[in-house]
């Protein structure tokens, strides 16, 4: 068997010069191994790796042709020396006889004491390494091609198609290798999630954040090396899978750092791309992107074990869960929180906020900006800013604001008192219509407990609320009944004790 290369393109240095490169590790002590993946085989051998097509077939690839598998190689070559031109050094013939019979990529072989996967299982200090792949992440993505091709495959459709394509080929192995359940909910968080989320998608195809990207981000083909990382296996069969938004890329490496044990490590990584690129990538999108990324490795693992890898069923479960976790993670919800005056809503709004970091809108707010200069109580509940057509319009306004938060993907927590029936039920089509899900709180106490919050609270002067405790007993016969709602007692507890009875009851919807 002989190797010659056949693109002319070769950018091979001496072994020297690789070894000063990649690292202190001479290459006289790296041993001849070979590697198998789903669509390949290397060859590891001295300071080189021969890596070799399989003549396969799937929804994503065929190389069963030998020109297929040529022209593979050169493409790999081509688009990975936008992030490591050293280590790809060409392609060459695999001859037999003097016949070319196969081709294979030829690289530099980098350390394996280097590669990133490695040193996180080690838990050694990862941030500076990390920070020189973000900033090497950020510099690829400003430079990487753009075009309307390219930026529709950011778009809710083009999404929604790829989790599909990925579903049709696990199918097969759900109630096999893959849990029945979990794939259940997984198939209808994410179509939930893309159909709801189109506004969010398109902002970011807006923003230019779209382009030709790397598309399988791992810390198996990253190296930290003295002079620098290098970031090899793009995807190259599949232009469709390469395009995509710079968080998918990096919410790729993301969610392979967190299966590796180091979540902690993943956040960093996130921060410094976003500071660097100068780019916020929103909670929820980070979390669709995670869970779309874990569900296409999960997919990979299917795919090895039906080759033949009797433990990768472990870690297509594994990965099957990591995506379910992160879809739940980005769901986007609408919380009401309501109750009489002096039930503590108010309180509960507000630490429900704090604690997850939504923003709370609230009718008291809105009312004071609707109409400053009208009255209300002390004398009724339906006078001055408090009259029916002033609070309808006030609640519109309420949910009006919250649509705008829902559609751009950010929770929200809507402060008010939610007593009638009608405007909760305006609040669940809301819901429906952004594909958000609902959570329903009502807070209550004694009655004696509100009013004397209530009057505590008017004696200070503290807070928006207009109420007295005849409006709050007015409220209180006026109520329709709610009981799709959590109940908050407040009666005997804290300001903390409170908000944690809801953070429980929200944890469990």
């Amino acid at each position: 068997m002989e190797m010659a290369p056949v693109d002319g393109s070769s950018t091979s240095r001496s072994p020297e010069e690789g070894d000063r490169a990649a690292g202190p590790d001479p290459v006289g002590s790296w041993p001849t191994t070979v590697a198998e993946t789903h669509v390949s085989l290397l060859f590891f051998v001295g300071d080189r790796v021969y890596k070799v097509r399989k003549p396969v077939q799937f929804g994503f690839v065929d190389f069963r042709r030998r020109e297929a598998r040529r022209l593979d190689c050169e493409r790999e070559v081509r688009l990975n020396r936008r992030l490591a031109p050293d280590v790809y050094l060409g392609v060459a013939d695999v001859v037999l006889e003097g016949e070319p019979v196969d081709h294979m990529v030829v690289m530099r072989r980098m350390p394996e004491g280097r590669r990133l996967a490695r040193l996180a299982r080690r838990r050694v200090g990862l941030d500076g390494c990390l920070h020189q792949v973000a900033g090497t992440l950020a510099e690829f993505h400003a430079g990487a091609d753009r075009s309307p091709d390219i930026s529709a495959a950011g778009s809710g459709e083009a999404q929604w198609a790829a989790w599909q394509a990925n579903f049709a080929e696990t199918a097969p192995f759900v109630g096999t290798v893959l849990d029945e359940s979990t794939e259940e909910e997984i198939r209808r968080l994410a179509e939930r999630w893309t159909s709801g989320r189109h506004a969010v998608l398109d902002r970011r195809i807006e923003e230019g954040r779209v382009c030709d990207g790397h598309g399988d981000l791992q810390a198996e083909d990253i190296f930290c090396l003295d002079d620098g990382v290098r970031i090899l296996d793009c995807i190259e069969f599949s232009d469709r899978l390469r395009y995509g938004d710079v968080c998918a890329d990096a919410a790729f490496l993301a969610m392979d750092l967190e299966r590796l044990g180091r979540a902690d490590a993943a956040v960093r990584f996130l921060a410094d791309y976003q500071d660097l690129a100068g780019d916020h990538f929103p909670d929820v999108l980070v979390h669709y992107y995670c869970a779309s990324r874990a569900y296409v490795r999960a997919k990979v693992c299917c795919l090895r074990y039906e080759q033949g890898d009797r433990e990768a069923d472990v870690e297509a479960r594994q990965l099957q869960e990591l995506a379910r976790r992160h879809l739940r993670d980005a769901r986007v919800r609408m919380v009401l929180v309501g109750g009489l005056p002096g039930s503590g809503k108010t309180t509960v709004a507000a630490g429900i906020g704090a604690a997850t970091g939504w923003p709370v809108l609230s009718t008291d707010e809105v009312r004071r900006q609707t109409f400053p200069t009208e009255g209300g109580p002390p004398g009724g509940h339906l006078g001055g800013r408090y009259d029916p057509v002033a609070t309808q319009s006030v609640y519109l306004e309420l949910l009006r604001r919250a649509e705008h938060s829902l559609a751009s993907g950010e929770s929200v927590v809507l402060d008010a008192s939610w007593t009638g029936a009608e405007r909760r039920r305006a609040a669940r089509a809301l819901a429906d219509r952004t594909r958000s899900d609902l959570v329903e709180l009502r807070c209550e106490a004694a009655p004696v407990v509100e009013d004397r919050r209530i009057a505590r609270r008017l004696s200070r002067g503290t807070g928006p609320s207009e109420a007295t405790p005849e409006v709050r007993a007015a409220m209180a016969r006026a109520t329709d009944p709610w009981p799709s709602a959590a109940t908050i007692d407040t009666t005997g507890t804290t300001p903390e004790q409170a908000v944690g009875l809801a953070l429980e009851a929200l944890s469990q919807v």
